[in-house]
């Protein structure tokens, strides 16, 4: 994750803590995190109705909550779990395929193409909330492609589509801390004209 702070920073206005933080559903300082990261390869233990309600006051009280199956086994292992899991967690909501318009693809990049370690899927999911969309899932792997050793060179390659699919990988990534904060801003009538001229290029 520090490859994306970096860029962040270099990229946007935005600053961030440079050093990761590690929180649990039972740290009393959960609330004053704006941005969860959550990710995983399989199948793990369910969370219990406290950290369910926990979770769901999160959410619902402002938190964003990006999850990453960095296997990208649809079905199966993490997936499986945390599909089982969102749904116990906000039932009356579903996990669905945000549509190309979605703010979160136009917050900073206009995003047409789908990045990661790998191309399991060419969207991103989310649970919406009215206009918000506080739960943001992907199992391309965009951690895998930001990824870095101690020397600074590339942890993984991205496959099929090599460094151009790294770049998309980095803008997503960008684009979805900078909704997180933002939220549909650009929704706005006055970027609507300069967005659909980008588009249409």
């Amino acid at each position: 994750m520090e490859a994306i702070v970096e860029e962040l920073e270099l990229r946007t206005s935005i600053d961030a803590l440079k050093e990761r933080r590690i929180a649990t559903l039972s740290d009393p300082d959960l609330f004053f995190c704006p941005f969860l990261y959550v990710a995983g390869k399989y199948a793990f233990e369910p969370f219990t109705p406290r950290e369910r309600e926990i979770l769901r006051r999160y959410i619902t009280f402002g938190g964003f909550l990006f999850v990453e199956d960095t296997m990208g086994a649809k079905g199966f292992g993490f997936d499986q779990t945390f599909r089982k899991e969102i749904k116990e967690i906000l039932p009356n909501r579903e996990l669905k395929r945000l549509p190309t318009d979605h703010p979160v693809f136009q917050t900073f990049y206009l995003i047409g193409n789908m990045g990661g370690r790998q191309k399991v899927n060419a969207y991103l999911e989310g649970v919406t909330i009215d206009n918000w969309t506080p739960v943001i899932y992907s199992q391309n792997d965009l951690s895998g492609a930001w990824a870095r050793d101690k020397f600074g060179n590339w942890v993984n390659e991205c496959v099929p589509g090599g460094e151009g699919q790294r770049s998309s990988a980095f803008k997503m990534g960008i684009n979805i801390i900078v909704y997180s904060l933002t939220s549909d801003y650009k929704k706005d009538l006055v970027h609507h004209p300069f967005i659909k001229r980008r588009q249409n290029l």
